[in-house]
């Protein structure tokens, strides 16, 4: 009997996620894969399903009406509301953890308590619950800070301040009643993402990945969800992961697991690589986006029994296997985002592009719906096209190929994915 996969989730990451469980099955057992709710490229490779709501226990519903082998949590909101509490307490494996264990996601002030626990070297900050005191602070910061709110913000919740002028600004635009915000030092370097599946004890590091927050250009723009990724980034040996995760994640995960609150799924640290060593600028609870993307792509072996092996608590032996090419993910944005998306533009293109589309070459839907027959942007990141070469310099130019064969009124991409490495 074929394994029954439910993905949680509606955008490239979980494109990325159903497409390489596909083509895991060419390796590893039968599979029949569910995405819940999935959007318009992913149905034409996963049967979609529409929950009755956008809530935790909606997902749950949907997931459990299923009956699955095991459900996949792309999106940090659901967990955050428990989702792999509901599917836990049904005996149904989830790659995902507890609500309790995702709030090292959802509350940057229970992130930095738990890095202080573990020993973990992160960027300084300062936690206000008055906006008041928040402003003050955020005056005395002369040679900039970094604001950011203590919750779930889709990535968005982070403004990097070059003065004191900015810093104040920042408090007034992230501001909301109830709110807490972090005023943290801003520290240089590159920045790197680390991510480890986890099964509550064991780790396994993926691929390092970079990610280039800003809109624009050159780092310019406000920040984003992420606007493309690069694994592995040419500054990043194995070595150095293999420090990360000794000295970030291994700690991170003992210390969760000590308030009995075991982490399942994938810890994502985000780093910046400062002159005196890596520093943690943020945990994520889920895979990255857009670093799955890239992560995924090169991925060999079968991802079933990796997720599978981590839902229930035995990763330990788990041998992936990775394409030794580098992979380059770059993500198309509709007009006015991250601000004001525009929604219903036509895009055009992608019919020509799934001719090539294969092993080395993905084109995933994130913002996409179909509207009067024709397929349409419906948000902010639309589209993410990831390629593989034989170095930085080839991935690039088969990722921005093919960007250059797809379009929509108001497209915005950046043009320097990955240049720092070539």
């Amino acid at each position: 009997m074929a394994a029954k996969v439910v993905v949680i989730g509606s955008g490239a990451r979980e494109h990325a996620l159903v497409r390489a469980l596909l083509q895991g099955a060419a390796v590893g057992e039968p599979r029949e894969l569910v995405c819940v709710p999935g959007n318009p490229g992913i149905a034409r490779e996963a049967r979609c399903v529409q929950p009755r709501g956008n809530d935790a226990q909606a997902l749950a519903d949907a997931a459990l009406a299923e009956s699955p082998s095991l459900v996949i949590v792309g999106p940090e909101a659901p967990l955050a509301d428990g989702l792999a509490d509901r599917l836990t307490a049904e005996r149904v494996p989830c790659f995902g953890p507890s609500a309790k264990a995702a709030r090292i996601e959802a509350s940057k002030a229970f992130a930095k308590e738990i890095m202080r626990e573990a020993g973990v070297a992160a960027a300084e900050a300062v936690l206000f619950d008055e906006r008041d005191a928040a402003r003050a602070h955020a005056r005395s910061q002369k040679h900039g800070c970094v604001v950011k709110l203590d919750g779930l913000a889709a990535g968005k919740g982070v403004v990097v301040c070059d003065d004191a002028a900015q810093a104040v600004a920042a408090v007034d635009e992230l501001w909301r009643p109830g709110a807490r915000l972090l005023v943290e030092e801003r520290l240089s370097g590159p920045e790197l993402s680390v991510i480890a599946l986890c099964d509550g004890e064991t780790l396994i590091a993926l691929p390092p990945a970079r990610d280039h927050k800003r809109l624009l250009d050159l780092d310019r723009g406000p920040n984003t969800g992420g606007m493309g990724a690069v694994s592995p980034p040419s500054d990043a040996p194995p070595a150095l992961v293999e420090s990360i995760l000794e000295t970030v994640l291994r700690p991170t995960a003992r210390a969760l697991a000590e308030r009995k609150m075991p982490f399942v799924g994938a810890l994502y640290a985000g780093l910046m690589m400062t002159p005196q060593g890596p520093r943690v600028l943020e945990f994520n609870c889920r895979l990255g986006d857009p670093e799955a993307q890239a992560i995924l792509l090169r991925l060999r072996s079968d991802p079933l029994p990796l997720f599978l092996a981590a839902a229930q608590g035995r990763l330990t032996g788990q041998r992936p296997v990775w394409d030794s090419r580098t992979a380059v993910a770059v993500v198309l944005a509709a007009h006015g985002y991250p601000g004001h998306p525009r929604a219903l533009d036509e895009i055009a293109g992608l019919d020509t592009l799934r001719e090539v589309e294969g092993e080395d070459l993905w084109i995933l839907h994130a913002g996409t719906r179909l509207h009067d027959g024709k397929l349409v942007t419906s948000g902010g990141r639309v589209l993410t096209v990831a390629a593989l070469g034989a170095g930085p310099s080839q991935a690039r130019a088969r990722a921005y190929g093919a960007i250059a064969r797809l379009g929509f009124r108001g497209m915005q991409f950046r043009q320097d994915i990955a240049a720092r490495e070539a």
